[in-house]
């Protein structure tokens, strides 16, 4: 299983050709796909509803990770170890990869600069 991050999912809504997406290049990983719940949160404060219905279409084909007590805990050690190495990164960006490292899943994004000072992320890029 691979982990969407919110970027790969939005480069797949803005490309017009969209077997030129990075979301197309992960096809040939024959993995199933899922979205963190703080992707889909992501994704739904910056939808318009005339676009619900793209997005209830491409979450049909997708599984839900929660952000559960084991992501949470790994979010608190992402992030002490990224504020004593002065390298923060956006709170949700944590929060996502600790939802792929809690499950011990890759995580695929286009916002590498962000995901790779989180050590033991396993990235797909």
């Amino acid at each position: 299983m691979i982990l969407l991050d919110t970027s790969v999912l939005i480069d797949l809504f803005r490309k017009k050709e969209k077997e030129n997406s990075f979301f197309y290049s992960l096809l040939d990983y024959d993995e199933e796909f899922a979205i963190s719940a703080i992707t889909h949160y992501e994704i739904g404060i910056g939808n318009k509803k005339s676009k619900s219905n793209y997005w209830n279409h491409v979450y049909e084909n997708l599984e839900f990770l929660d952000f559960n007590k084991s992501a949470s805990d790994m979010a608190i050690d992402i992030y002490l170890n990224l504020k004593i190495n002065n390298k923060i990164i956006d709170i949700a960006d944590i929060l996502i990869a600790s939802v792929a490292m809690s499950n011990d899943i890759s995580l695929a994004t286009l916002n590498n600069k962000h995901f790779e000072r989180i050590d033991g992320l396993k990235l797909i890029k």
